[in-house]
């Protein structure tokens, strides 16, 4: 292989690989708040809580269990695929499923921290420390990355 064919073989390569450095990073967080999670349930503070912290853990516990999905799915798809020559398709596929992953990542940490400060402090202050953890991450992840791109493309001289 020479030329353009190369060139495109080499991104493909290169773009799956950061994909799944990537994907590392995340699945250490989403394992970390799982197995958190997991635990909680084995306390006797947790048997005695009321049903508002029961639904919203298991919605939290929801949502990390499906982040974990759609996170590890990429790393699946690659052992699964890649002598098949589906590196594009690998690479587009498992990229939206990485901002999903994100997403609902993003949702189980705001849902924890809703959870803890409900428990510790009650129910406005769980409301707003989760919905101020939630922005946060909404902005760092999300909206932020999206105004850089805009800036690079206005910066970039035309091809």
């Amino acid at each position: 292989m020479s030329g353009p064919e190369q060139d495109e073989h080499q991104r493909l390569t290169r773009n799956v690989g950061e994909l799944l450095q990537e994907l590392r990073v995340a699945q250490n967080g989403v394992q970390v708040l799982f197995g958190f999670l997991l635990s909680v349930v084995f306390t006797d503070s947790y048997r005695k809580a009321g049903d508002f912290v029961h639904v919203t853990h298991l919605i939290v516990v929801l949502l990390t269990a499906a982040s974990a999905g759609f996170l590890i799915a990429p790393a699946a798809w690659h052992r699964v695929l890649f002598r098949r020559g589906a590196r594009e398709a690998i690479v587009d596929r498992a990229s939206r499923f990485v901002i999903i992953g994100l997403i609902l990542l993003a949702a189980a940490m705001a849902g924890t921290v809703l959870l803890i400060g409900y428990v510790v402090f009650g129910g406005v202050v769980g409301g707003v420390l989760g919905g101020a953890i939630g922005l946060l991450f909404g902005l760092l992840w999300f909206v932020w990355p999206t105004s850089f791109g805009r800036v690079d493309r206005q910066e970039r001289p035309p091809r």
